[in-house]
């Protein structure tokens, strides 16, 4: 797992706040391009794996906190790991996200 960017997200959802792909790019300097479809599926799957190890532990999905720049939601590779982990089994994508990043929220300020 990216320890950098498990305790980045951790400070994120403590402080109740988002961060977009970009500023954790920078933050993190992972020099990554995401105009690259590889360095897209890179940050895809640092936050898959840490999302995984944050069901193990019985905790929602902290990805949630990651957002796009433009659009203010989690990138769709979030959606269908949601799925995959028995979390998201309607069709509205919005309200799952909303209560998923509360729970992210909650979880977290009180960790």
């Amino acid at each position: 797992m990216h320890e950098a960017i498990y305790e980045k997200l951790k400070e994120v959802a403590r402080g109740r706040c988002l961060i977009t792909y970009e500023q954790l790019n920078q933050d993190l300097n992972l020099g990554l391009d995401f105009d690259k479809p590889e360095d897209r599926k890179r940050i895809g799957g640092w936050l898959d794996e840490i999302n995984r190890y944050e069901h193990q532990q019985n905790n929602p999905m902290l990805s949630a906190v990651v957002v796009l720049k433009n659009k203010y939601i989690p990138g769709e590779g979030f959606f269908p790991l949601a799925r995959e982990l028995g979390r998201f089994r309607g069709s509205d994508k919005d309200t799952f996200w909303i209560n998923e990043l509360k729970e992210v929220h909650n979880h977290w300020s009180s960790h």
